[in-house]
């Protein structure tokens, strides 16, 4: 299972920077296509929204990673 959370771990860290190309490369041909200010301001939102949650997730993805989930604790007592 380890494995498993380690290799997942890769995909989400290589996840994180598509999400962010694609995103951007969406908006801007979106944008493009109907270069009006709402257009814009919705692109916008969205770019301002997820790219921190795509950052988000190559820090789950880089923890994952180094093995920092490869013991989780069962009860309140294990927590440091």
């Amino acid at each position: 299972m380890n494995s498993i959370k380690r290799a997942l771990g890769i995909v989400w860290f290589l996840l994180g920077p598509f999400s962010i190309w694609y995103l951007i490369k969406t908006a801007a041909h979106e944008i493009a296509a109907k270069p009006v200010v709402d257009t814009k301001i919705q692109w916008g939102i969205f770019i301002v929204v997820f790219v921190p949650i795509s950052i988000g997730l190559m820090i789950f993805g880089y923890y994952a990673m180094k093995g920092e989930y490869d013991h989780l604790p069962e009860n309140s007592d294990e927590i440091q």
